[in-house]
Parts: structure tokens; C-alpha cells; sequence
């Protein structure tokens, strides 16, 4: 399938696709749109990066009854930044039609705003499971007029046991509905969750087809306790604008984040420790190039939407090949060649002895003598990070954000990076020489005629 134009969906919905630049349907959107379209179950195996929102999301919005203000679609997600990533997807393909109104609920905010928000109405909600349940038990979110349910990346919910509360929230649907599955992953319990909650799904494998990624694959022994120096080493050799580097636990995130900041490196932590307000902070600022190193848990394996992403570490080998080959596969998209580095201490070896044994071929070790010569030479970040306090609930627009930027503050237009619009506040990515500059010049003036606070993050 080589064109939008192919599959039935609207015209309005055709050319909000090509304002936001698709252009030829990905195999998995080829593949589960038609029958989505037309009201079947499907399952779906396709990895983070094939499309899969817009698979699911494209129907949703074209089967919605805007004209009736009940929660209509659900999706469920495993973590607070996959339902993030999924809601803002929505939300650009919800621009075919007005008056869309999406709801996020996810635990780790106060649970206040969004009851506040649901008494209002609104036409899909893009939740986590647990959020979700609170909802159920205060009755601030019912069901009654749910017409698709999704679950997605179902394979990850089911790693992180939410199975009971999945069952739980299931049980509370109108049984008449349709139900989409999407995993990365195709285990026994992948299909029977699929037997007890779909009819007749429509099968769909992409995966297998799709162009694996180009990556460069390097193991190093080290000794206990040299993570540090190894991670520190291998940046400074290499020079990446941006790096995941995976840990096992929280506390070893925060650990050798601090310890690579203390260094001079840019590096911040990312685990489920976090709140809600400092996980949006970090994560803007790595996917708008203000941060080089992420050290992040397996939370942030998937559903990050960053575009480009030259090296991921193991900083220890991962437990399950799976898990290994989720992490690695962040890099080496989109044609470019990616590079995948793994810190093994010997008493770790019998993990990497099983990703040989899984079909990975023979393992190539790098000289890690050599790599801990290598002296210190941090990577400084291209881009700062501007804190607007006022969001999409403000009617702030990207538009005026920029606007206010290359207009009275002159800051030149191709010095502007990524803008992210959240409910209350913006971030938007400023070339690191010119951010000292543009603080100082939108603190005086005006967004969309009128006053913000505005903060270096």
C-alpha cells in the first residue's frame, strides 16, 4: 500500500495526515486499519517505532460521535509515558475533526484536576491501569457508552502484573465492543488474554517483515564497581548528542547519574520514583538535545518518541534476552546505524552465555584497558530548556510560543528546537548560546498578549 488515499478513511482525515507529515502507510497501518474501519478485533505484533498509534488511533478518531459527549474509546498502557506519548498522538490526529476532547489519567499526579476534568466530559481516555481502577471505585469514569477498547504494548502490562487489574476494568465494559490488542511480543499469554476478551480477531504480524535495525553491537568485561568509570570512558570516546544508559535498578540510576553530572557529563535519572511534574522535565529535556545521557530503568524502554538515538548501554546485562533486545532496539532506526554497548562483571557472564544460546551468534568484546584510558571529555548539550507556566488549558498554540520567540524576543527562528505543550505548562528547546538571551527577552514580553512566568529548566 503506497498512499493514505488507499484505506477508507475521510478527507479531512487524509489531509490532517499529510499536515502532519505521513505519507505512506507503515505495514502495521496498511495492515490493521481496514479492519479496524470496520468494527473487527484485531491483534496486532509490532514493535515500538512501527506506527502502532496511528494503526489504532486513525480509527478511533473517524468512528468517534463527536456530537455525543460520553467516554467513547479507551486505551490502556503500561506506563505514564507510553499513555503521554499516546495521548499527544491522538490528540494531532484528533485535529481532523473539532472538539475532541482526550483525557490522560495516570497515577503519580494528584487524582483532584482529573476528576475535575472528567465531570466535563470527554470522548477518549488514555490511561494506566491502576489510575484507572481509582477512577472505577470513585465513580468519576464510566464505561457505559464505551464502544473500542486498546490495549497497548498488552505483552509489557502483562510483565508488570497488571493482568487482575486488567481483569477488573474489563469486566466493567459493555461486553459489545471492540477490542484491540497490540504487543511487541507474541507469548502464551499474549493469546490467552486474546481468547477471553476478543471474537474472531483480525491477526496481524508485522514485525518479522519490517527492516531489523542496523546496530553495532561491542561487550566489555569490567570489575565490580567500574560502571562508572566504564560509562564515563565509552562517552567520552565516543562523543553521542544522545544516550540511554539502561540500569537494573532505581538506585542505580540515581548513583550513576550523580556521578556522571558530578564529572561534567549532562545526565539526569529516569525511574518510577519519580513524580509526574520531574519525569515531564526529563524527558523533554533529553528528547530536545538540553540533556545528553538518560540513565534510565526498563520503564523508559518503551514509548519514548525520541527520533534519533546514536548509543544505548547495558550498564549491566539485562535478565531476559527479551529485555536486551527492547533496549538495544531504541537505536539503529530510520536507516541510520546504531550503536549498543554491554558491561558484563564476570560473575554476570552466564547472561550473556544465554543471549548467544537465544541465536544472537557470537558476542564481540572491546578492549576495556584501552576504553578506561580514555580521559574524560563531556558532550555540552546543543539546546537549553524554556519552562513557559501556561499549556494547552491556557490556549497556548506552539504558534505563539514561536511567534513570541522570533518576534519581540528576536531570537532567529532556526535557534528554536522542540516546543512540548502539557495541560499547564510548555517547554520549548532554545540553542544553548541564545537560552540566557531569550529568558531574559520573554520574561519582559508577552505570549499570545499576555504575561507568563517563564524559568530555565
Amino acid at each position: 500500500m503506497t498512499s493514505f488515499n488507499q484505506l477508507n478513511i475521510s478527507e479531512t482525515m487524509r489531509a490532517n495526515l499529510e499536515r502532519l507529515g505521513f505519507q505512506v502507510p507503515t505495514p502495521v497501518q496498511a495492515a490493521a486499519i481496514p479492519p479496524v474501519l470496520e468494527g473487527r478485533d484485531v491483534i496486532a505484533k509490532a514493535r515500538t517505532g512501527s506506527g502502532k498509534t496511528a494503526a489504532f488511533g486513525i480509527g478511533l478518531i473517524e468512528k468517534l460521535n463527536v456530537r455525543h459527549f460520553s467516554v467513547q474509546g479507551l486505551v490502556l498502557c503500561p506506563t505514564r509515558e507510553l499513555a503521554d506519548q499516546v495521548a499527544r498522538a491522538l490528540r494531532d490526529l484528533a485535529q481532523a475533526q473539532a472538539n475532541i476532547k482526550i483525557v490522560t489519567l495516570c497515577g503519580g499526579v494528584p487524582i483532584g484536576p482529573q476528576i475535575g476534568s472528567l465531570s466535563h466530559g470527554a470522548h477518549l481516555v488514555v490511561g494506566t491501569p491502576g489510575r484507572i481502577q481509582d477512577h472505577l471505585r470513585k465513580g468519576t469514569l464510566t464505561f457505559s457508552d464505551l464502544k473500542v477498547l486498546v490495549l497497548d504494548e498488552a505483552d509489557r502490562m502483562l510483565d508488570m502484573g497488571f493482568r487482575e487489574a486488567m481483569d477488573n476494568i474489563i469486566a466493567q465494559l459493555p461486553p459489545q465492543r471492540q477490542t484491540l490488542l497490540f504487543s511487541a511480543t507474541w507469548p502464551d499469554a499474549i493469546r490467552a488474554l486474546s481468547q477471553s476478551y476478543q471474537r474472531d480477531p483480525e491477526d496481524v504480524r508485522v514485525a518479522d517483515t519490517e527492516a531489523a535495525p542496523d546496530i553495532e553491537e561491542v561487550f566489555y568485561e569490567i570489575q565490580p564497581g567500574q560502571q562508572t568509570d566504564a560509562l564515563a570512558s565509552l562517552l567520552s570516546e565516543r562523543q553521542p548528542l544522545s544516550c540511554i544508559a539502561f540500569c537494573t535498578t532505581r538506585q542505580q540510576c540515581d548513583e550513576i547519574a550523580a556521578a556522571l553530572a558530578h564529572r561534567g557529563f549532562s545526565a539526569m535519572a529516569l525511574h518510577g520514583d519519580l513524580d509526574q511534574k520531574d519525569r515531564d522535565a526529563v524527558l523533554v529535556q533529553f528528547s530536545n538535545q538540553s540533556i545528553t545521557v538518560l540513565v534510565a530503568t526498563d520503564v523508559a524502554a518503551r514509548g519514548l518518541d525520541i527520533k534519533s538515538l546514536p548509543l544505548v548501554v547495558n550498564v549491566e546485562p539485562a535478565r531476559d534476552p527479551e529485555i536486551h533486545t527492547h533496549r538495544i532496539g531504541r537505536t539503529g532506526r530510520a536507516g541510520e546505524l546504531g550503536h549498543a554497548v554491554t558491561f558484563c562483571t564476570p560473575s554476570q557472564g552466564h547472561r550473556v552465555t544465554r543471549l548467544e544460546k537465544e541465536g544472537r551468534g557470537s558476542i564481540a568484546w572491546g578492549d576495556t584497558a584501552t576504553l578506561l584510558s580514555v580521559p574524560d571529555r563531556p558532550v555540552r548539550p546543543p539546546m537549553r530548556t524554556l519552562c513557559v507556566a501556561g499549556g494547552r488549558k491556557d490556549k497556548v498554540r506552539r504558534g505563539d510560543i514561536l511567534g513570541a520567540l522570533t518576534g519581540e524576543a528576536g531570537i532567529p527562528g532556526s535557534a528554536v528546537g522542540k516546543i512540548d505543550l502539557l495541560e499547564f505548562q510548555s517547554f520549548v528547546a532554545v540553542q544553548a548560546d541564545l537560552a540566557e538571551k531569550a529568558l531574559r527577552r520573554v520574561e519582559k514580553g508577552r505570549i499570545k498578549g499576555r504575561s507568563f512566568r517563564v524559568r530555565m529548566v
